[in-house]
């Protein structure tokens, strides 16, 4: 019997693809950059399953393109605002995720931007490399003190939690804003907010929070005058939460700290953004995950999801169950 035919947009870790190349046909995307618009409309024809990234864009046209033996579409990815779910529900296509998994990973790494933010670590390493290093000084790269600070936390899931974790360790009062939250948490040392009073008390403020239409720049201008002037900015979650043009004023202008981003909008920063040429923020590649366990899981859990969904099983992780109800 012949083997359902898949798309890998790029090479993942060799747990899950192990098992994906031992179920499925594979057709593997080999580049290091993702597939073009065209050339992702050429590779899902007539494809059974999708194995996709948070860089490819899966909409209605795709969906459409694959034709109706797609029975699945797996996200190598905790979020999956990549993918137009509303339009495979619509088209009885389960899409699976990635949870849980990069919790502890994307935690320790917020936590060290927060850290290298706060104490000016990659500057004063530039300064050391570049031969400016001549005696020490009283004045020299003063940063922000970490210990009994509050942090603000925006968005208080699985990540937002992990984080409030590390920072009791560190004696730091923890606040938190999170409209979806049903119940406010009694399990730890966290205090819920309204999302004026975050900006305005926070010593450190760090986002885990989907991106949606409520939260896409939802730290812009505004929020961001009404940021303490030693206020360090920390984003892990998605670039578009921020509005880059209002971060870099404000960071130019010195009317908060500093920041940290593992995300940016666009994605990735182009060589000419203002923001790379300012020494208060860190910008690195969209790594906060890239733990060699975790992105083997994660790897592993999309792989359990596409091969779920070719054998017309329920997929162990799901964002859009309601599928199931419609068959």
């Amino acid at each position: 019997m012949s083997k359902p035919k898949v798309f890998v947009t790029r090479a993942i870790p060799e747990k899950g693809f192990a098992i994906v190349r031992d179920f499925c046909d594979v057709d593997l995307w080999p580049e290091e950059l993702p597939p073009g618009r065209d050339e992702l409309l050429k590779r899902v024809r007539g494809i059974d399953g999708l194995l996709c990234l948070l860089t490819d864009k899966i909409d209605g046209e795709v969906m459409d393109e694959a034709g109706l033996h797609l029975k699945v579409i797996s996200n190598h990815a905790v979020g999956f605002d990549n993918i137009d779910v509303p339009a495979a529900t619509a088209r009885k296509i389960p899409v699976g995720n990635t949870p849980d998994v990069l919790t502890d990973a994307t935690a320790d790494f917020a936590f060290a931007l927060l850290l290298a933010v706060a104490r000016r670590i990659p500057e004063s390493e530039r300064y050391v490399k570049a031969g400016n290093w001549k005696t020490w000084g009283p004045m020299t790269f003063l940063g922000v003190d970490i210990k009994g600070a509050t942090l603000g936390l925006v968005g208080f899931g699985r990540i937002g939690k992990a984080v409030a974790r590390r920072a009791l360790g560190f004696e730091m009062r923890v606040i938190y804003y999170d409209p979806s939250e049903k119940k406010p948490s009694s399990d730890l040392k966290a205090t819920r907010v309204d999302f004026e009073t975050l900006l305005r008390e926070s010593d450190f403020i760090s986002l885990h929070t989907p991106l949606t239409p409520d939260t896409r720049y939802l730290i812009d201008s505004e929020a961001l005058s009404k940021m303490k002037p030693n206020a360090v900015l920390v984003n892990t979650a998605r670039g578009p939460i921020v509005e880059p043009e209002a971060l870099y004023e404000a960071l130019k202008e010195k009317r908060i700290f500093g920041a940290g981003l593992d995300v940016t909008d666009p994605e990735p920063l182009p060589l000419g953004n203002p923001l790379l040429t300012l020494d208060n923020v860190i910008i690195v590649p969209h790594v906060a995950s890239a733990s060699t366990s975790s992105r083997a899981q994660m790897s592993w859990m999309a792989a359990q999801n596409l091969v779920a969904g070719l054998k017309g099983e329920r997929l162990p992780n799901c964002v859009n169950p309601q599928v199931y109800a419609q068959k």
